[in-house]
């Protein structure tokens, strides 16, 4: 059988998620649910990345060890991903035994095959700080496009960087001027696997506009090989004797993190690792278009000089999500932080949005106008009211149980053919218009529920009203299944009401005389008000 991996970003664990990050990694969840209804074996891992060297500045800034920080962020983020119902087989860090032991084996794999080999480097060395800089310490002006920059990458234009070829050179701790001092690395021989890279790139299918471009940027530009360990004090150590104080870069480890939290979710689940990573399968990786070259060109380069491994299928990865127009930004607090949002919202209002104006094709804006219309006209004011109307005129006249009754042809045809329709759109990564063409049934629903008026049809046609209201029962049934892997707390809730153990993926009936119970709203109306306070909290 055709098993799904699919592996989302692993975020810093420095500071707390905003909604750039749920509006890229959501893609995830939403395929994972999915595939589990069809009954498809999945294997669906991320975890916190706790060796990225802002975790180290932040550390050194705030006179606090990096476990400290790492080990709060990381908590935080498992209690956020699982209230937003990211369904994640395994949450894991990098800074766990397991995935070290994994690193360092990968390592001596790749050194063995000759794909890594040691070079004496200029590597750029603090005086005041009185120490080797990792490259994301070192701050400049990007030679390719003159935005500030760090020694790693570009954020404004991509251009992957070392620190050398940085413009007006800073040290990132102290701002003095770093020199360059020579120190044995550990490197990565990609410039031989660039055909391999180029022709896995060409050959690529399911992958997103922005994926293709930036890649092939990186091919035109020529892959050069790249140093895969640094002078750290915070990191994995290179498994070797004499070079105690040299970690295995993060660019390099944290990737590998998709394949360590796979074993140990297989190894602690009685699973077959070997049948999602050599057998029929097929590989979703899911990010922001920052990650895209770590997805794209590194990964496969890494898989590939290791051997025997399945390279990734699909590339989901998203544009980028702004702010009341403006881009965000961590450091001026222009943010809207999850576990604010969490604390007021409804985590279906924030996946709905966040799917409904997803970043697949462009940049998208997050609005607290739009985000409070969105909820108060489609989820509540349509999906929710036709649920709630339905549920509550079945509570007054039918005694909360489903008549007897013909279910309209019309609908009902439509609801069979959504389920191929919705499946095929997911696994093509179209998940805005997957949540379109549900929407469509959800408002062809309300207008029946309209049109049959069975407020007047229970005294003057009561078979036409059963037929209405069982109409009715099994388009919120079916809707219950087909919006799971988008709204999963509100259909819950209405597969609890209905008497309905779980979803499946296929059209399904619920029988005439089953009992409904304990029916309450979906959602409730956010006040408009609530849009000049929430811009308010932002300046603040």
């Amino acid at each position: 059988m055709m098993k799904v991996f699919i592996g989302g970003a692993w975020p810093y664990a420095n500071g707390s998620l905003h909604i750039g990050h749920v509006a890229a990694l959501l893609p995830g969840d939403i395929l994972a649910r999915y595939f589990r209804l069809k009954g498809t074996p999945v294997c669906y891992v991320a975890g916190s990345d706790c060796h990225g060297t802002p975790i180290q500045l932040r550390a050194q800034q705030e006179g606090r060890l990096p476990q400290g920080i790492v080990d709060y962020y990381h908590n935080e983020f498992a209690t956020c991903f699982n209230e937003l119902g990211f369904s994640y087989d395994l949450y894991s860090r990098t800074d766990d035994s397991f995935h070290k032991e994994f690193v360092a084996g990968f390592f001596h794999r790749l050194l063995d095959s000759g794909y890594i080999y040691r070079k004496t480097v200029e590597q750029a060395y603090c005086t005041a700080c009185h120490q080797f800089l990792p490259d994301r310490f070192v701050t400049g002006i990007c030679p390719a496009c003159d935005s500030k920059a760090r020694g790693d990458q570009c954020d404004s234009c991509g251009t992957l960087l070392d620190p050398d070829l940085l413009h007006d050179r800073k040290c990132g701790i102290c701002q003095a001027t770093p020199i360059f001092k020579p120190s044995e690395q550990f490197f990565l021989a990609i410039s031989q696997l660039e055909g391999f890279v180029q022709n896995y790139v060409n050959t690529s299918q399911g992958w997103r506009n922005n994926a293709l471009r930036l890649s092939q940027r990186y091919l035109d530009e020529g892959l050069q090989d790249r140093a895969i360990t640094r002078d750290l004090d915070w990191g994995i150590d290179v498994p070797l004797a004499g070079y105690q104080g040299k970690k295995i870069y993060v660019w390099v480890e944290a990737v590998l993190g998709y394949l360590s939290a796979s074993r140990q979710w297989a190894l602690h689940n009685h699973q077959n690792w070997d049948e999602f990573w050599s057998g029929p399968t097929v590989h979703y990786y899911v990010h922001g278009k920052d990650n895209i070259p770590f997805h794209t060109v590194i990964l496969p380069a890494l898989l590939q000089a290791h051997g025997g491994l399945h390279l990734p299928d699909r590339i989901i990865s998203s544009e980028y999500c702004t702010l009341e127009g403006r881009k965000i930004s961590t450091s001026e607090n222009w943010a809207v932080w999850i576990p604010d949002l969490l604390k007021r919202y409804h985590p279906d209002s924030i996946r709905y949005f966040f799917i409904m104006n997803g970043p697949e094709k462009r940049d998208i804006n997050f609005s607290w106008q739009e985000f409070i219309f969105r909820h108060n006209s489609e989820l509540l004011g349509a999906f929710g009211n036709f649920v709630h109307r339905s549920l509550v005129f079945l509570q007054k006249y039918y005694a909360n149980r489903v008549p007897q009754g013909q279910c309209d042809k019309g609908l009902e045809a439509a609801m069979q053919g959504l389920y191929p329709q919705i499946g095929a759109l997911i696994e093509a990564g179209r998940f805005k218009k997957s949540l379109e063409e549900i929407f469509t049934l959800v408002r062809a629903a309300n207008k029946y529920f309209d049109e049959q008026q069975p407020w007047l049809s229970i005294q003057e046609n009561p078979e036409q009203c059963a037929d209405t209201l069982y109409t009715c029962l099994q388009v919120i049934l079916n809707l219950s299944n087909i919006l799971e892997p988008f709204l999963p707390f509100s259909c819950e809730k209405i597969r609890k009401m209905l008497g309905v153990e779980k979803a499946c993926w296929q059209y399904v009936l619920i029988p005439a005389e089953s009992q409904v119970s304990n029916v309450s709203i979906l959602f409730a109306r956010i006040e408009k008000r609530m849009i000049n306070e929430e811009i308010s909290n932002l300046t603040h």
